[in-house]
């Protein structure tokens, strides 16, 4: 089956006890038992859900795996994957980060013993430099938040493994979407979206997924989500899985969106820098293009003028573009990265990342291009 089949399909059986083409939003929490211990495969809806079954075949599917899990949001399922280690073991991630997965790294999990090392993983030997006895996970993020940097999976997975192939490579796929890139098929072990983004696609709810091929890895990471309880409910499941059945069209027109705009920003005077990439001059497009179907709908961009003045100006002037948190839905969004997504990054961190008062990332939806070109401009001039 391929993907844009999928995504329809992936995973799913028409309802045994109505027909319904569409999975019913069970919404129940617990299950009648014929006996002690004997039920239709359901108990207790912490447990599993039908509806939530239903999603999480489906999230499997996407992404070449055998298992999915859906969290209550991205966050959650990233704490679930650092629940799978012990105290005094080692992660190796990326020193261009989403805000909240570096403030849970550093304000949740060092304080109970695991140790972080941000290194640049555009060069995939900078990994190997941090690889002692201790390290037990690589967490990869790609394309980065906000820098739009890319990380090589499949050379990183095949150097990592060939060191200790116990080290788990669990990649944050979000950015790319399971239509755009696969880590699964890269040699990662676990992949990792924030579903309220892209996959659920409509900026109505916020939930977290996890995939992975690997019997035992899924048994552990199931036992984590059922003893933890963060759980999606069957409401935003139903709505979640109903978002996928468009996830190909729908990153078609941010794919061809997104590049439309990256294109005019680097012809635009106000701008010094953008980061996208599926630009040919961009540092990473020979990997990009490797490993990525198309570029997606992310677009970072600098202003010359680095004063805080000029760029609140330009993010206050948008009419179609709006100024919010998140990414990934059907309308264009605009966001600053310093006082918004990264704001719980120290200053001296996020300036060593290069996220500064001039940054601003977007989240091109799929509008007309003609009107958010148009929309671009204004707010610039």
């Amino acid at each position: 089956m391929k993907f844009n089949t999928k995504t329809i399909h992936g995973g799913q059986q028409n309802d045994p006890a109505t027909g319904a083409v569409m999975p019913p939003i069970y919404q129940t929490s617990t299950y009648a038992q014929s006996s002690p211990g004997k039920h239709k495969g359901y108990a207790y809806s912490r447990t599993a859900n039908p509806t939530r079954t239903a999603l999480e075949n489906n999230f499997a599917a996407i992404e070449n795996g055998t298992h999915g899990f859906a969290f209550s949001s991205g966050l959650a399922a990233i704490d679930c994957v650092l629940k799978l280690l012990n105290p005094g073991d080692e992660i190796i991630t990326g020193d261009d980060l989403y805000g909240g997965s570096y403030r849970m790294f550093t304000k949740l999990f060092q304080k109970y013993g695991l140790k972080f090392h941000f290194v640049n993983m555009e060069d995939a030997s900078n990994i190997e430099k941090y690889i002692n006895k201790n390290t037990k996970l690589i967490w990869i993020e790609t394309p980065t938040n906000p820098l739009m940097k890319i990380a090589d999976i499949e050379q990183i997975s095949t150097n990592v493994k060939a060191v200790d192939d116990t080290i788990l490579i669990a990649v944050d796929n979000t950015f790319a979407t399971p239509y755009l890139q696969q880590p699964l098929d890269l040699g990662a072990d676990i992949v990792m979206h924030s579903a309220t983004k892209y996959l659920g696609g409509h900026s109505d709810l916020v939930m977290g997924a996890l995939m992975v091929k690997e019997e035992k890895l899924a048994e552990e990471i199931h036992f984590i989500q059922f003893a933890g309880g963060a759980i999606a409910g069957p409401q935003d499941s139903f709505l979640a899985l109903r978002g996928i059945k468009t996830l190909h069209l729908r990153v078609q027109r941010h794919s061809e969106n997104g590049i439309a705009i990256a294109k005019y920003l680097t012809t635009h005077p106000k701008v010094s820098e953008v980061y996208y990439p599926g630009l040919e001059n961009s540092k990473n497009y020979k990997i990009a293009k490797k490993q990525m179907k198309n570029y997606g709908g992310m677009v970072s961009f600098k202003l010359k003028d680095e004063s805080q003045e000029a760029t609140f100006k330009v993010l206050e002037n948008f009419k179609i573009f709006t100024l919010a948190e998140s990414l990934g839905g059907v309308e264009s969004l605009v966001n600053h990265p310093e006082t918004m997504t990264h704001a719980s990054i120290p200053i001296q961190e996020r300036e060593k990342m290069g996220i500064t008062t001039n940054l601003i990332r977007l989240s091109v939806g799929i509008e007309d291009i003609d009107d958010l070109l148009v929309d671009l401009k204004n707010a610039l001039d």
